[in-house]
């Protein structure tokens, strides 16, 4: 073991051990900063810019974060979700794109409009709601004169897209991720997207308001990010272990191979 290659090896897992010991503290550091919002601080509500910027992932403290934005429906983009859930009642939500105002390029935020007990109610309010975005689109001339709707509710993280069962739909949507939506979406050449959704207060076009409760208060700990850290810890370890083993294997061998030797020569 106290040959030049072993100690080289040694040197090596010491450099590795290092890089994964940092890593554990890094991943350590994050979970220990994580520090809940004051008491009632997600029931104000405040700007969408102000909370997070496109393309960013919503951090955990803030969602359910009540925010407000303005912006325009964007036609032929109203799109319907299942099993989604009102007090407990399994429905659907109405989605559309709302086309962000005040941004220096084109920015879409996902919206979930209002909840519907069945498809039917469902399909049938966005279809409303794809008629009425289209003629507030046919009768503004220059949009930017118009002052735009303001949207209020609670900002929630993308759900993930799920691909559906065999004998589904394939356009069929059982969660609520941006991401998903952005792909069905018209008109998304350049365009910047939130990564998470804004569930609107007040509903439209004949659909149910969305129930929407304050979020639990956090713990100040992110728990996964010292799981993470803790692996880090063991994988220093295991490289160390790694080295012992090959080292005394090699070991092992050169003994036998002299044991050997002396019994062939004897």
């Amino acid at each position: 073991m106290v040959r030049p290659r072993w100690i080289a090896m040694l040197a090596l897992c010491l450099v590795v051990a290092g890089v994964f010991a940092w890593l554990g503290q890094w991943q350590l550091g994050r979970a220990l900063q994580t520090s809940p919002l004051p008491p009632g601080a997600t029931e104000e509500v405040r700007p969408l810019a102000d909370v997070v910027a496109p393309g960013d992932y919503l951090p955990e403290p803030l969602v359910g974060q009540r925010v407000r934005v303005e912006g325009w429906l964007v036609p032929g983009d109203f799109i319907v979700v299942s099993s989604r859930f009102n007090d407990g009642v399994e429905g659907y939500w109405v989605t559309g794109q709302l086309r962000v105002e005040g941004t220096t390029q084109p920015t879409s935020l996902a919206v979930a409009l209002g909840w519907a007990a069945t498809k039917d109610e469902a399909d049938a309010a966005a279809a409303w709601l794809d008629e009425r975005s289209r003629a507030v689109a046919d009768a503004i001339v220059d949009v930017a004169a118009q002052p735009a709707p303001t949207y209020t509710g609670r900002l929630i993280s993308d759900e993930g897209p799920v691909v559906p069962g065999p004998n589904a739909d394939p356009l069929t949507l059982t969660r609520m991720s941006p991401a998903a939506l952005l792909s069905r979406w018209h008109d998304i050449g350049g365009l910047d997207v939130y990564r998470p959704y804004l569930a609107a207060e007040t509903a439209t076009g004949g659909l149910t308001d969305i129930a929407s409760r304050p979020p639990g208060e956090g713990a100040g700990v992110n728990w996964l990010n010292i799981f993470y850290a803790a692996e880090w810890a063991v994988f220093a370890g295991f490289a160390f272990y790694l080295w012992y083993r090959l080292a005394r294997d090699a070991w092992e061998r050169e003994v036998e191979e002299m044991q050997d030797a002396e019994a062939a020569a004897s």
